[in-house]
């Protein structure tokens, strides 16, 4: 799996989609002291925009992956791949 950086610009309200705890969250000092200070994936602060993420990514996106909508990409991360199970779905299974 490649490791991609994943760049968190915090909305008007100040949140961020946050992988460790997955789920939107304001990214505030209490965030950030008690989450990303101890965070593996913690990776900058984007600037002073938001906060920046390297990790593994089975989806299909750049390097870096920039973040503007927190509530989709958080949606977008509910949809897991794992590749050592079949696809079952009824599309998958041709007849031949």
């Amino acid at each position: 799996m490649p490791q991609i950086n994943h760049i968190h610009y915090a909305t008007d309200k100040g949140e961020v989609y946050c992988c460790l705890r997955n789920r939107v969250v304001r990214l505030d000092e209490d965030h950030r002291s008690r989450f990303c200070s101890s965070c593996k994936m913690y990776n900058g602060d984007a600037g002073g925009r938001g906060v920046e993420c390297l990790w593994d990514d089975l989806r299909d996106v750049s390097d870096p992956h920039l973040v503007t909508d927190p509530h989709k990409e958080w949606a977008a991360n509910q949809k897991r791949k794992d590749s050592s199970y079949p696809d079952t779905r009824m599309s998958s299974l041709a007849i031949t």
